[in-house]
């Protein structure tokens, strides 16, 4: 069930591999009948091929982790390096100051240096470029980059997420890194049972937002392997897809916000929904326990908020009417104090035919005096 997740992933990078070899196979195999470079023998050919193919997978392995402005500034580079190599070539073909052999050298040197020149610091620079502004195809896939949101392993854990997603405010792509897959998984297979029940709900509420049909969950494979800590590969992927990170951990909230990568927190959207409560206003409240201070109750709302409530401390376990008389609002969340009235929330006696018949019968007006009598030492 909540293993689903885990292994699509681990499927979709296998389906990847299999691909990469038939690949490498069929280069070798061109290789041996090709025979390049004037290989004669098969053996001397296919080592040739597996390092063309080898090659070829390494820089698709890393181009997959570049991002498309790094890849179109490395492109515009390249083009203008060659451009640049073609011009200085045909002056020092005209100017005759090198002989046949040094030009050829001399030509293809250019081509590299100012290619590789152009490669390298189009790549660097490409960050510059606003795709936004060119409208089409590259407007379409800056917004959608935009709109994702990257799914920290905590806020999978605590399952909010996936009520916010069933009302439709989250938009765009839910992007869930294949390394955050790998820790829910090392917490599903914890030997500690408190952290294995945890990391099984997270797998649980992943396969719950993929039944989602208003909601599309990319799984992506880019990795930093350069970098051991998850929050650090969290911040550069929302740096290398230009989306947000959604989490409820107050330590990567806040290095996030250094390195201006914007954060949905879901603590901060809690807090955000809470009821306003004004000051006079009545509310009813459990009184759970006794506050610090002299005659003080104490309740909880149902989204965790304290309430401290004056001259409750004999009404604990019991449900009252209070008076709000102020709301604090800290760091660490909001807090009301409230008051309980004892005087208004007694019912008024009555005054009907049923006191004066006690009162003449005698023996039977006993029994209302004693329940005063209770009522009153209790209020005592």
């Amino acid at each position: 069930m909540g293993w689903q997740t885990a292994s699509q992933g681990v499927i979709a990078v296998l389906d990847l591999w299999i691909v990469r070899l038939v690949f490498l196979a069929v280069v070798i195999i061109s290789a041996i009948v090709v025979r390049p470079f004037g290989l004669a023998l098969w053996w001397q050919a296919a080592p040739a091929g597996a390092l063309l193919g080898a090659v070829v997978i390494l820089l698709e392995i890393r181009l997959r982790q570049a991002s498309l402005k790094r890849l179109i500034g490395a492109a515009i580079g390249s083009l203008l390096g060659m451009l640049g190599a073609l011009v200085m070539s045909q002056v020092l073909e005209l100017s005759g100051a090198f002989g046949a052999s040094s030009l050829s050298f001399v030509q293809v040197a250019l081509l590299l240096l100012l290619s590789y020149l152009g490669l390298v610091v189009g790549g660097a620079k490409g960050d510059m470029l606003n795709l936004a502004a060119l409208g089409g195809l590259f407007g379409a896939e800056k917004t959608a980059s935009k709109s994702s949101k990257i799914l920290d392993t905590s806020v999978i854990i605590d399952g909010r997420i996936a009520d916010i997603c069933e009302t439709s405010f989250l938009d765009g792509a839910l992007v869930i890194p294949q390394f955050v897959l790998r820790e829910l998984q090392l917490v599903a297979d914890s030997a500690d049972s408190l952290k294995r029940n945890r990391g099984r709900r997270g797998l649980d509420v992943l396969q719950r937002i993929q039944k989602m049909s208003n909601v599309e969950v990319q799984i992506v494979e880019i990795d930093f392997p350069h970098l051991r800590d998850v929050d650090m590969k969290l911040i550069e992927l929302a740096k290398l897809h230009g989306g947000k990170i959604v989490t409820n951990d107050f330590n990567l909230n806040k290095v996030a916000q250094l390195h201006r990568v914007e954060v949905l927190n879901i603590n901060e959207l809690t807090n955000a929904l809470k009821p306003i409560v004004l000051p006079g206003e009545t509310m009813r409240v459990f009184i759970l326990k006794e506050g610090k201070e002299y005659n003080q109750g104490v309740a909880y709302l149902d989204d965790g908020t304290m309430v401290v409530v004056d001259n409750a401390r004999r009404m604990i376990s019991k449900t009252i009417d209070i008076a709000v008389t102020s709301v604090l609002q800290t760091t660490a969340g909001k807090m009301i104090f409230g008051k309980y009235d004892e005087k208004a929330q007694q019912t008024p006696p009555s005054h009907g035919p049923e006191r004066g018949a006690g009162e003449h019968r005698g023996g039977r007006g006993e029994a209302p005096r004693s329940e005063q009598a209770s009522v009153s030492s209790q209020s005592r």
